[in-house]
């Protein structure tokens, strides 16, 4: 009789320890495991119109609105500096010595200023420089000088950007292409989002019938640590419209920011 009752309770027990095998391996412990019927089986089910909504999200994204005001650095100022204190003691340093007593303050007004495009967005910047202009021909902006930071280590990198457009009934002020790099850059980046963000802002702001960027930079957590090559260069670039679908477009554009 006891042997029986043994044998029920390891029956029972079963069901359980699979359940919690099986959420373990699937990644799912830090969240709610929902038992799904055979007909399910084939992994998670997406509701209509999910997909779509999330590939709006993420075009959605590279429309960065402001994320921080004058008043917002004047009230981090002094935590940042602090933090630049912390980083100096845990470096072996000592922040009292005469050369590093300002350092923190120096350190933390200096990084607000390499991310300073977080207080911009692309409406301040464009104001009144879109015009109507009978102009259907390509128009190139190129070796605009850009300056940004590596997301992943908080060194610089810096390069060229080369910007064409070819207009639909539409120019923009040839400066403010130049000003879309410089808000997009002084931000944590990389390198392949940077180029992406310049064109699409370009195409949301003209509608043009085709757009393309390509950067040029080189990065210091390249040359300055890790594999240390001093003439290595990033090049990326961001074809859209007739750019990504003409070859002779792009082949024009990419041959006339090369001469």
């Amino acid at each position: 009789m006891e042997l029986s009752k043994q044998h029920q309770l390891r029956q029972n027990e079963k069901p359980a320890a699979s359940t919690s095998t099986s959420a373990v391996n699937g990644h799912l412990e830090d969240r709610t495991f929902i038992t799904r019927s055979p007909d399910h089986s084939r992994g998670p089910q997406v509701a209509p119109g999910e997909a779509s909504s999330h590939s709006a999200s993420i075009m959605e994204s590279w429309k960065e609105e402001r994320t921080r005001s004058v008043e917002d650095n004047e009230m981090s100022l002094p935590s940042l500096a602090a933090a630049y204190t912390t980083i100096l003691r845990g470096l072996g340093e000592d922040p009292q010595r005469q050369g590093l007593l300002k350092t923190p303050w120096r350190a933390a007004t200096a990084m607000q200023y390499f991310t300073k495009g977080y207080q911009e967005k692309i409406t301040d910047v464009l104001n009144d420089a879109i015009f109507d202009e009978d102009h259907d021909e390509m128009v190139i902006v190129k070796d605009i000088d850009m300056f940004s930071m590596c997301e992943h280590h908080l060194v610089p990198f810096n390069g060229k950007v080369h910007i064409g457009y070819l207009p639909n009934k539409r120019v923009l002020g040839l400066s403010k292409l130049a000003r879309i790099v410089e808000i997009y850059s002084r931000r944590l980046q990389v390198q392949e989002r940077l180029t992406k963000q310049i064109a699409v802002a370009i195409t949301e702001a003209l509608q043009p019938a085709g757009v393309g960027v390509v950067i040029e930079a080189t990065h210091m957590c390249m040359v300055m640590r890790g594999v240390q090559k001093m003439n290595s260069k990033t090049v990326t670039s961001t074809m859209l419209g007739v750019f990504r679908e003409d070859p002779k477009t792009r082949e024009e554009f990419l041959t006339l920011i090369k001469s």
